[in-house]
Parts: structure tokens; sequence; C-alpha cells
């Protein structure tokens, strides 16, 4: 591809985004494209320095705002360093969150003014937008659930996990309605079905959209 295509996976906690992940890289590189799979807070030795800062709760006493800058300045370092080259080369980048969860976390949940968040998304991106985004929506009791069996014995929950479900009810509710007001990037996937309908679910859509992106060139992939 002359220019790479960027997917990211947003969702609740629990809606199974790093194993959906996984499987749709692998489909992928089964048809010869060029991936790359990344997160969020992370995804660059700068930004991953900031991600125990984020989710280990060290910046929670200071408030929505400042964890917001903070995943900006993470995201920003993400974006130039790592997600921003491999578009340039024609890869595709898988992102496991990126802007939607912190409209979501810190916008939303946060109460930071949507004009603060507007203005840190900008320049924290730079022009790079998700070409689509892929959100996983779960009942978040169910999510937490899932959460909880796959933390091992020793671990607690992280900073955001560890928040009431009626807060993780408000997220899904934002995540919606993001989607609700981007039909052209945001799909839906109901990843309360079984892993193998889910990942049927985001086989179609991401073909599809790659067929949009660039006709005729598209290496099909049946559904597992």
């Amino acid at each position: 591809m002359a220019n790479g295509f960027f997917i990211t996976f947003e969702g609740g906690e629990g809606a199974g985004k790093s194993t959906q992940i996984e499987r749709l890289a692998a489909k992928l590189r089964a048809k010869k494209y060029d991936i790359l799979v990344t997160r969020e807070p992370g995804g660059s030795p700068g930004a991953e320095a900031v991600r125990h800062v984020l989710l280990s709760g060290a910046a929670e006493p200071f408030g929505p705002k400042m964890e917001a800058l903070l995943f900006a300045a993470a995201r920003s370092d993400h974006v130039e360093q790592v997600i921003r080259p491999a578009i340039e080369r024609g890869s595709i980048v898988l992102c496991d969150r990126f802007i939607d969860s912190s409209r979501v976390y810190q916008g939303v949940t946060g109460g930071l003014d949507p004009a603060f968040m507007e203005v840190v998304e900008r320049v924290s991106i730079n022009g790079m937008v998700p070409d689509m985004t892929l959100i996983l929506d779960i009942d978040p009791a169910e999510g937490l659930k899932r959460a909880a069996v796959r933390r091992s014995p020793n671990d607690v929950p992280d900073r955001f996990e560890k928040e009431t479900v009626a807060v993780h009810q408000q997220r899904r509710e934002a995540f919606l309605a993001i989607a609700a007001a981007e039909p052209g990037r945001c799909i839906v996937i109901d990843a309360s079905k079984p892993p193998s309908e889910v990942e049927d679910a985001i086989t179609a859509a991401v073909f599809s959209g790659l067929e949009a992106h660039m006709p005729g060139c598209v290496r099909q992939a049946a559904p597992a």
C-alpha cells in the first residue's frame, strides 16, 4: 500500500480487544500484509514510561486534567515515533485504544471541558486520525468479570478497572455515542458473542474497509 491503514480498537474493560487484535493480526499477516500491533497508553519507549504512572494510579490524586495531559504526551510520542512512520511505509497499524478512550475516560467520566479535550487531542495526534475504529461493546458487569478472570492471582485491578459499574456503564454509553456521531469511522461490534463470532464480524468489517481504501487490491480473507 502506498499509504497504510490505521485501525483502532476501543471499548470498556474486559471487552476482548487484545484477543481480537491478535487474531486479526494473524489473519492479516497470513495474507502477507505488513502489520504493526501497538497499544495505549504506551507503544513507544517514551509512552511506555508514562504508562506505569497512569495505570498504577500515581497520577490520580492530581485529577483528570493531569491524567489527560499525560495521556496526550504519551500519545504524541507514540504517534510520531511509531504510528506515523508505520503508516507512511504502508503498514496496517492495529492499536489497542487511542483518542476515543481519552474522550471517554478523561473527557466524559473525568468531567473535563470538551473544548479543552478537543485542543489536547488535536495537538497530540497532529492529524493522525484512525481510518477505522472498532468499538467492542459489552455489558460492563460482564466485562469486569472477564477482566477479573484474566488477571493473575497476584494482580490487582488497575486505575480504571477498579471503578464502579455505574462509571463503566457511563463509559459504555459514551463509546456508543461516539460511534453514532462518527459512523464513517466507527463500527460497533457486539463483544458479548463467542470470540469466534466476534472475530468474524471484525474480519468482515476490516476487509470491507481495506477494499474501500484500496479498491481491487485487497487480499480477501474468509471469516475464521
